[in-house]
């Protein structure tokens, strides 16, 4: 089953959190862990109209890495797979 966005959205899988700082202690699984803000891209609406009736562009691609607002879009979990539908205007940046 595939997921297509409407008007204005993006589907994203977000990347796994880190069981690893940086300064390499160890997060174990029972700990609340932030949740993710990048994620890859997995499908990206035809359009982007606001309510106002004027077209924006649409800056991110299938493949693209995002970052994107902690407590943005919505959840979803499609053959045990788990996605987020979040707005354009709440990716903030493409990761080059």
């Amino acid at each position: 089953m595939k997921i297509k966005p409407l008007n204005g959205y993006v589907v994203i899988k977000p990347l796994a959190a880190e069981e690893v700082t940086r300064s390499g202690i160890v997060i174990p699984d029972t700990a609340n862990k932030e949740k993710p803000k990048e994620g890859e891209v997995i499908a990206v609406s035809k359009t982007n109209i606001t309510d106002k009736g004027a077209e924006l562009p649409i800056e991110m691609k299938v493949g693209d890495k995002v970052l994107y607002g902690q407590y943005s879009g919505e959840d979803v979990k499609v053959e045990g797979v788990e996605y987020k539908i979040v707005e354009m205007t709440s990716v903030r940046a493409i990761v080059m």
